[in-house]
């Protein structure tokens, strides 16, 4: 297959891209490369692209495609609270023309990286797919949108698959340190802590960049009846942690280092724990592989192969929030997030 995989230059998208032309399709990239001076280490992907931003696609850009994998958009919880209007801008609202126009086109599956995060403030209960969602960010909520809409525009021409991803972590060549398992690793690596933010308690799901990659290709090459308008959480039943049990794994991990709590640490209201049962039936021949401890020592080796210190982990350039910042602070950017013209 022809696949679009938008994103592509991203964090998940750089993993990606090689997995899927591994599975042997072939890979369109479609980016507008936000974080184009975020590269860690080497081995960017290289593969056809439209450097694009996704709200500015046309249907051209679509000719000839087979399929989607569609990563693009504001990256989590936090980014999404810089600007929550852009956030549905482009994650919600720029997402489903996508959609549209794909479907216009011709184009028969489309896969979208949704997030357990939809579950938000579900408690400890475990969520399946048929579960209420609570999202208490505008990224979740705007993924919960995307979803809705999705489910609307289904018929016997146009498969949309959605993809309930846990929270990412590993290694990548536009690696982020604002999420949890890099986050807690790096601060362990770089101070000698390991700093928690809530008081630890709160449940959350994680899962491999390699895994979420592998999943979207079992929702790309598997029969319609499998996974036609369907929902499946992505990840493993027994990767579910509490935050300090992760901060645990990490103080393994790690020598030196010890379990710090952050001045005003409180429960985080994100606090959800996930079946992924659903998954485990449905992809047979994709099974996910790692669990955090695995995880943990593959990003602890990176940062001591990479030389990773203090300054850059606490700087922008790996950051989301903040490399976004800098680019809008210096005039790179616009007030709607795309380039100025140079």
């Amino acid at each position: 297959m022809r696949v679009m995989i938008t994103g592509h230059k991203g964090y998940i998208g750089t993993v990606m891209v090689p997995m899927v032309q591994a599975a042997g399709h072939e890979v369109v990239g479609l980016d507008s490369d936000l974080y184009r001076n975020s590269t860690y280490g080497k081995g960017m992907p290289e593969v056809d692209e439209i450097i694009k931003d996704i709200r500015d696609l046309e249907k051209e850009d679509l000719r000839g495609i087979d399929a989607i994998i569609h990563l693009a958009g504001l990256s989590n919880d936090v980014l999404g609270d810089l600007n929550p209007e852009l956030t549905y801008d482009i994650n919600h609202k720029a997402s489903v023309r996508m959609a549209e126009m794909a479907k216009e086109v011709g184009i028969r599956r489309f896969v979208f990286a949704s997030s357990c995060s939809n579950y938000g403030a579900a408690g400890n209960q475990m969520q399946t797919e048929e579960g209420e969602l609570h999202p208490v960010t505008a990224y979740a909520i705007s993924k919960v949108r995307v979803e809705r809409d999705l489910a609307q525009l289904a018929d016997d021409h146009f498969s949309p698959v959605i993809m309930r991803n846990a929270t990412a972590y590993g290694v990548s060549p536009r690696i982020r340190f604002d999420i949890v398992l890099n986050n807690l690793t790096a601060w362990a690596f770089t101070t000698g802590h390991v700093l928690l933010k809530s008081d630890g308690t709160p449940w959350r799901p994680i899962v491999h960049i390699e895994d979420i990659s592998t999943a979207a290709i079992g929702a790309l090459e598997s029969p319609r009846e499998v996974v036609h308008n369907q929902v499946f959480n992505v990840g493993i039943n027994s990767e579910n942690y509490q935050m300090r049990q992760l901060a645990d794994i990490v103080g393994k991990t790690v020598p030196n280092c010890e379990i710090k709590f952050a001045a005003g640490a409180e429960p985080d209201k994100r606090n959800y724990r996930v079946d992924f049962t659903k998954y485990t039936t449905a992809f047979p021949r994709h099974r996910l592989r790692w669990n955090a401890t695995q995880g943990a020592k593959q990003i602890y080796e990176s940062y001591k192969t990479i030389g990773l210190g203090k300054d850059e982990y606490e700087g922008p350039r790996y950051k989301r929030i903040a490399q976004l910042k800098l680019l809008l602070s210096t005039g790179q950017l616009d007030d709607t997030l795309r380039w100025r013209q140079s």
